[in-house]
């Protein structure tokens, strides 16, 4: 293909997951969380039932809980490291199970502290996106250690879903 490929639409283009620093300081309640993911999320995630047109619910996020993948909440509230892993696991679950997101996870938290490698997700996927969308390749030269091999092909298979969903498949 020797044109290059165009962002789809401005909500594309400019898509920002908040870094650590963004997400609130103060412990959140349950629907303040699901507020918060569904305001950034809402047009790169679909839902997980057909029928709902919430793709993020307090029951997921219980589960999530219940299956070990976040410590459970302090006082029913929810802490910012809370909140990055969901951002992490909402995304990743378009792709990966609950299991394989488990070690992801692990992975990305052995190497890192937990700030830094939230960031480097963020970074990582928004960085995914833009290439995929506008064509553009990965520079060959990079000297990527193996988690951050990982990481790179975990946010691209992310990207590629949704191009082909925005551009051929035009689910909004």
């Amino acid at each position: 293909m020797s044109e290059k490929k165009m962002i789809v639409d401005k909500q594309t283009k400019n898509f920002h997951l908040p870094r650590w620093n963004e997400i609130p300081e103060i412990d959140l309640y349950i629907d303040q969380v699901v507020s918060l993911l569904e305001n950034y999320l809402s047009n790169y995630i679909k839902s997980d039932n057909e029928k709902e047109d919430k793709i993020i619910t307090k029951t997921m996020i219980n589960n999530y809980v219940k299956h070990g993948v976040i410590h459970p909440p302090v006082n029913k509230k929810y802490s910012k490291k809370h909140i990055a892993y969901l951002f992490v696991i909402f995304i990743l679950k378009q792709i990966y199970s609950i299991e394989e997101i488990k070690k992801l996870i692990a992975l990305a938290i052995k190497t890192s502290p937990t700030n830094q490698a939230y960031n480097r997700f963020c970074s990582e996927l928004e960085k995914a996106i833009t290439m995929t969308f506008t064509g553009d390749n990965y520079i060959k030269n990079d000297r990527l250690s193996h988690e951050q091999y990982i990481l790179r092909n975990v946010v691209q298979s992310f990207a590629n879903k949704l191009y082909v969903q925005k551009v051929f498949l035009k689910n909004d």
